[in-house]
């Protein structure tokens, strides 16, 4: 069983970046910068919101946090993005999710420019993808096609099995999965809450990836012996016995399960901080557009 080191990749990726900032400098030109949008305080939001602005520092990304109160209107928040969409000086920029009740969510997502999405959550940037074009892939799919393609995970002609259909996970990875490239060329099978029989499914799967936010779901005896293992699950799980009072899950019973797979991602330290590394990549290739426009 080999680990699929998404910490220690990321730091890779994000020195590959620095090197490429370092010499943007020297030559004197602009340097990508990402801005971020936090709408109230919730504290899974404030952490990772946290984390890319300290990301961006380390790798010499200008960054911008625009952190607005939970009381924030539709209105107010819309107005917002059309500045960021307006401002030449961000390359791209990120709406943090969950957002409050009063605000609609997809309404907001498609306010953000396609050219400074970095998330790439816009239809345009997802149809794109989806039609095997140039786009701003899903921070989180794109970190697992990178996960898989460092650590030579093959998939051609594979059987991957998608468990969960989220717009931000399963649906985007299940596309990148299938498409002629290399990580690619699987068969993909797309489960979810509808699907029959999923642990036959699961049984024939050389590749899961699992992006349900269940802790534990995937037990050994779903997965056949040396399966690829992604767990994209991470939940809080309350624990009165641990300092904070809780610990961190994924969707897969990983001492189980790593003893039967070939590959697998632990979480944390596994498909988390690839998100976060894609969605820099994300930045410069936005920076590299928007200089090629002018």
């Amino acid at each position: 069983m080999e680990l699929l080191d998404g910490k220690k990749v990321s730091d890779q990726i994000k020195d590959e970046i620095a090197a490429e900032v370092a010499q943007m400098v020297q030559r004197g030109e602009k340097v990508p910068h990402l801005a971020a949008v936090l709408v109230g305080n919730d504290g899974a939001s404030l952490t990772y919101v946290g984390s890319k602005v300290r990301s961006c520092e380390r790798i010499g990304f200008e960054s911008t946090l625009v952190h607005l109160p939970d009381t924030t209107s539709e209105e107010e928040l819309l107005e917002k993005i059309h500045e960021l969409n307006m401002d030449d000086s961000i390359d791209g920029f990120i709406i943090q999710l969950p957002l409050p009740k009063q605000i609609d969510e997809q309404k907001v997502l498609m306010a953000v420019d396609p050219d400074k999405d970095v998330d790439g959550f816009h239809p345009t940037n997802f149809g794109r993808m989806a039609l095997d074009m140039e786009s701003f892939n899903p921070a989180t799919p794109y970190g697992i096609m990178e996960l898989l393609k460092r650590y030579g995970v093959v998939t051609e002609g594979k059987h991957a099995v998608i468990i969960g259909r989220s717009h931000i996970v399963g649906r985007p990875i299940s596309i990148l999965l299938s498409q002629k490239a290399n990580p690619g060329n699987a068969t993909v099978t797309l489960a979810h809450s509808r699907t029959k029989d999923l642990k036959a499914l699961t049984l024939q799967a050389d590749i899961i990836v699992s992006a349900l936010g269940v802790p534990h779901f995937l037990k050994a005896d779903m997965v056949k012996e040396g399966a690829a293992i992604i767990d994209v699950g991470i939940t809080r799980v309350p624990d009165d016995s641990r300092e904070r009072g809780y610990y961190i899950a994924g969707d897969v019973d990983f001492k189980a399960v790593s003893q039967k797979a070939s590959y697998i991602t632990p979480v944390p330290g596994g498909v988390g901080p690839m998100t976060i590394a894609m969605l820099l990549k994300n930045t410069l290739l936005a920076r590299e557009r928007h200089r090629s426009k002018k």
